[in-house]
């Protein structure tokens, strides 16, 4: 697969329960290397509808983009990745789903002994994590001070973005790299390996948490500046 021009624009696709501005240790470091950077501010009520947010920020790109997404934002990614302008997919600890396949079916069968992410019972068609839990499960590098912050700014995720399947998965057909985090516990290493593989990913494995793009940019942003060539 020849790998297209250089690309200068990064498009950053959050996942469920948090919002865009965990990106902002990636924008700077991606802004000081000289990157176009934009962050789609997904409202997680439902697949489409988050396709449809990345889709205006995609057209406005210049150029040849980067297109990532981490955790339920790589379902996002792997639909909104058909655009023209992208070049290139990175997925950071994040869900990669084939045709017909959405993140609800992806975490069906958890392989025995995983660990189960403390999601509470829906309320109104809407899921939280367990305030209480959330940093164990989700930012466990944080400190503990960053992680109850992410747990008291919560947004909740829309069942309908759960079971919103993909119709047409970029990856079969554009350059994708993944960052697996070894030390997540809401997305199962193996699970990631898995995707990761059976796409065909350029993958990289650090230590860390769900919650790595915050804790360790550097690894991020090195994988992204690969994508882009």
């Amino acid at each position: 697969m020849s790998h297209p021009a250089k690309a200068r624009n990064v498009v950053l696709v959050h996942g469920g329960f948090v919002d865009g501005s965990g990106w902002k240790k990636i924008y700077d470091l991606l802004r000081a290397d000289g990157y176009q950077v934009r962050i789609v501010q997904n409202p997680t009520l439902s697949l489409e509808g988050d396709v449809a947010a990345t889709h205006q920020v995609l057209d406005a790109q210049d150029g040849p983009t980067i297109l990532v997404g981490h955790s339920y934002g790589g379902a996002v990614v792997s639909e909104a990745g058909n655009h023209d302008n992208v070049s290139a997919l990175v997925y950071i600890t994040a869900f990669v789903p084939d045709k017909g396949e959405s993140v609800n079916t992806l975490i069906a069968d958890p392989p025995p002994g995983a660990p189960v992410p403390p999601i509470l019972p829906p309320v109104g068609g809407f899921l939280q994590l367990d305030r209480d839990k959330f940093a164990a499960s989700f930012a466990g590098d944080l400190p503990a001070d960053e992680a109850r912050f992410l747990a008291d700014s919560q947004v909740p995720w829309g069942i309908e973005a759960l079971e919103g399947t993909v119709t047409r998965p970029a990856w079969h057909t554009k350059p994708n790299y993944y960052l697996i985090a070894a030390d997540d516990r809401m997305i199962p290493p193996a699970a990631q390996r898995f995707m990761a593989e059976r796409a065909g990913a350029h993958v990289t494995e650090t230590g860390g948490s769900h919650a790595v793009y915050v804790s360790n940019p550097a690894a991020v942003v090195a994988l992204i500046e690969r994508a882009a060539g």
